[in-house]
């Protein structure tokens, strides 16, 4: 029976590419492709597929948060993810989310097949980048990113905040009243140690929470 594999990411090109690729292997079998977390969650839960291979910096829902809300929901999927970032921070973060795999863009062609049958066995792959320096072996032992500190309303709240969106558009998105998000936005700021909305962006965009990341 062939691999059912979801592809998340927000740029078309990679996720054609990615579909490209692994259908050309004949255990692999692409579900289908989504372009933020928040549709990856979602037909995750739908679909309900073996392996999903997760961008971390999309609009709407980093591939960090979709990651945790996937395992959180079905155990039996197993995650991949994709970044640009290889600092210690990042994989820790991808693994303590749920992700059994971390891959480098740069080199994810030559390594998602190798991901995805290592994830699908329960055994945890890091991309041969970054596992060549011992630092990043034990990335579950990393020092705690500020990261954990905040719940996963407030990581939901902060990407839409720094991704520019009002109080009002992000209380429709989710599902609370204007001033709630207020207050979770002034938590946020205690909370991370920041003064305004730019040193929040500056954050976001230092732990790859934002698509420009």
């Amino acid at each position: 029976m062939a691999i059912r594999v979801l592809l998340a990411d927000d740029h078309a090109l990679i996720r054609e590419g990615l579909r490209v690729l692994l259908e050309f292997d004949r255990d692999v079998s692409v579900v289908a492709t989504v372009a933020n977390g928040r549709e990856a969650v979602r037909v995750a839960r739908e679909l309900q597929p073996d392996v999903v291979v997760m961008d971390i910096s999309m609009p709407d829902l980093n591939g960090i948060e979709a990651t945790r809300l996937i395992r959180a929901e079905r155990a039996a999927t197993q995650v991949v993810v994709v970044s640009m970032h290889s600092s210690r921070e990042h994989v820790h973060q991808a693994f303590a989310a749920g992700a059994l795999g971390y891959l480098l863009k740069e080199s994810m062609s030559a390594e998602v097949l190798t991901a995805i049958r290592h994830a699908l066995a329960g055994r945890r792959y890091v991309s041969g980048a970054i596992g060549q320096h011992a630092d990043y072996r034990h990335a579950d032992e990393a020092k705690k990113s500020p990261l954990a500190s905040l719940s996963a309303r407030e990581r939901q709240v902060l990407q839409l905040v720094v991704e520019g969106k009002s109080s009002a558009e992000i209380a429709g998105i989710v599902h609370l009243s204007p001033k709630t998000v207020e207050t979770y936005r002034s938590r946020l700021m205690k909370k991370l140690g920041v003064a305004n909305v730019t040193m929040l962006v500056k954050f976001a965009v230092e732990h790859g929470l934002t698509p420009s990341a």
